[in-house]
């Protein structure tokens, strides 16, 4: 490809708008351009190196067993509603109704339309097992998209999923999944680590996601050094500790001028955060929900928001609480009546806690659970961190930020309960089939190449997915050969069957060595009348800085191998 005929250019500025180190070079080097909120076109270069991610999954989910097939994006909204997830996933959707009046939307995931397709076409054991998959665009109203391809409301996603017989059956379709995953983000040159995580509104007995580590991640993974335990932040439990455990005390009022914040009573009272009692304020499906938790301790809101099997959750505005009768920063369950109480099970490790004495400038000594309130659910709601203890062996985590490109379920017989989706076994009797799926962000997975790859100058693509492989860059000077010997050396590329970005513009070096590092092609070849005077090439790597001066002759032979060494 030459450039001067490459659709797309680069920009010099940041663009305002983006927010992480993707979205900026993403747009600066012209690989996608925004139509609006969430929704992209994807540009030739980008194009191109999504392919080759797209090959690399096709191919490890074919190794695998898997059988591709693709289903609708438009989907009745009945088969939702009788899964239960047009509830759940709620203004998630795009619905919309056709013109003969049918509700319809655009399919974010296919377990129902898979579920429902395995109903009418499995019969028997014997059809089992089975893993079909597709490569296909998704819809989701994201209420908040960001990071260019890294959360979208339009995106590109592999989904398989794996029909088996039992949970001996759905294991191995499982461990399959999990080394074809491990495979793809390998052979596409990225570092992923394999993280617990929560099952979310797919649902399912258990998941696991696969993380990029990189600081622009939206996502914190807790890690523990010793045994080796790695969870998403949202799904991590971890040891909380024990705090004081004398016999209970009767309560007692102190007075706490002025004093509102967990940081203030230590201060004030001279005490560890541990003693306290914690309160936080949320709206669940729009009804009040009164938090506690120990002091030293932050409230996971997806934990929170599963135990609470809502759909939406938020915290409560100052409104809210005032509407309550609720004293904000002197606030505690004692005595609390008429409104759903959560309570950490952190309020179980320890007796004679310092709660909110729910009046302005008062505390209470000598909390202790349940003799002095009640709780209606009691469950781990606690967020883990960076020196947490692990609950495994004690030792503390650590934690990175890491972008989620990949999640895996075993999903049991949950949809195809609901859907009716059973086989006969060899005695004649009927059962649910047990499934699995198994989903992969091809265009996030691009996103997140480039967070795990790149410097202050451009992007560092790993050889597998870059766009081309070598970027021929000649410094025309009139009155030489160089462009008679770029254009030989660009044919004998081709010829050798390697991939070439052919920069022909006539612009000064300085601009062509800032747009070859903006680009991130992985291999430069520089041709200079300097370098012909020695009929030689200057051959660069992207991601080092040094250069090596290679005679031209037999150069094609040379770079075809220097290629092939790093797929």
């Amino acid at each position: 490809m030459r450039l001067t005929k490459l659709f797309g250019k680069t920009q010099r500025e940041i663009p305002a708008e983006a927010d992480t180190i993707s979205h900026q070079l993403l747009l600066r080097t012209g690989m996608v351009n925004q139509v609006t909120a969430g929704v992209y076109t994807i540009m030739p270069l980008a194009w191109r190196s999504l392919k080759k991610i797209e090959n690399i999954v096709r191919d490890e989910m074919n190794k695998a067993d898997g059988q591709e097939i693709t289903m609708p994006v438009l989907q009745p909204l009945e088969l939702w509603q009788k899964s239960g997830r047009a509830e759940i996933l709620g203004k998630t959707l795009f619905t919309f109704n056709d013109r003969r009046e049918h509700s319809l939307i655009l399919g974010p995931t296919h377990e129902e339309v898979v579920t429902e397709l395995a109903a009418r076409h499995v019969q028997s054991y014997r059809d089992l097992p089975l893993m079909v998959y597709q490569i296909q665009t998704k819809f989701r109203d994201e209420p908040r998209p960001r990071a260019g391809l890294v959360r979208l409301r339009e995106f590109v996603m592999k989904d398989l999923y794996s029909f088996d017989v039992d949970e001996a059956g759905v294991e191995i379709s499982y461990q399959k999944m999990l080394q074809a995953y491990e495979n793809i983000y390998k052979r596409c040159g990225l570092k992923a680590i394999i993280v617990e995580a929560d099952s979310g509104a797919i649902g399912g007995k258990f998941s696991h996601e696969f993380m990029l580590p990189t600081e622009s991640g939206e996502d914190t993974v807790i890690s523990c050094p010793k045994c080796g335990y790695t969870a998403n932040a949202e799904k991590a439990v971890f040891n909380k500790g024990a705090t004081k455990s004398d016999p209970p005390a009767a309560i007692e009022e102190v007075a706490t001028p002025g004093r509102k914040t967990i940081e203030e009573l230590e201060a004030f009272l001279k005490i560890s955060a541990r003693q306290t009692l914690k309160a936080v304020f949320y709206m669940a499906d729009n009804k009040f929900v009164f938090v506690v938790i120990r002091g030293d301790l932050l409230v996971n809101e997806i934990k929170l928001k599963n135990a609470l099997h809502c759909q939406e959750l938020r915290l409560a505005t100052d409104a809210e609480v005032k509407e309550q009768g609720i004293v904000a920063g002197s606030a505690s369950p004692v005595g609390l009546k008429g409104i759903m109480v959560v309570a950490d099970d952190s309020v179980n490790s320890g007796t004679n806690f310092i709660a909110g004495g729910n009046k302005p400038d008062l505390h209470i000594k000598n909390v202790n659970y349940p003799r002095d309130f009640h709780a209606d659910i009691v469950a781990d709601i606690g967020l883990a961190e960076a020196g947490s203890r692990c609950a495994k062996c004690n030792s503390k985590f650590g934690a990175v930020r890491g972008i989620e490109v990949g999640h895996i379920f075993v999903l049991g017989t949950i949809y195809s309960t609901k859907l009716g989706a059973n086989y006969i076994d060899a005695a004649g009797v009927s059962h649910p089939i047990v499934m699995g799926c198994y989903g992969l962000g091809l265009s996030r997975l691009l996103a997140a190449a480039i967070e795990q790859h790149h410097d202050d100058k451009g992007i560092i693509w790993p050889m597998p997915i870059a766009p081309y492989q070598v970027y021929l860059c000649p410094l025309y000077r009139e009155g030489t050969k160089v462009a008679e010997t770029a254009e030989k050396i660009n044919a004998e590329l081709e010829a050798a069957g390697l991939e070439v970005l052919f920069d022909d513009r006539l612009e000064s070096p300085g601009i062509k060595f800032n747009d070859a590092d903006l680009y991130g092609i992985p291999l430069r070849i520089t041709i200079s009348p300097r370098t012909l005077e020695k009929n030689s090439v200057e051959v660069k790597w992207r991601a080092e800085k040094e250069a090596k001066i290679m005679p031209i002759e037999g150069i094609a032979s040379v770079i075809k191998q220097m290629v092939s060494e790093k797929l």
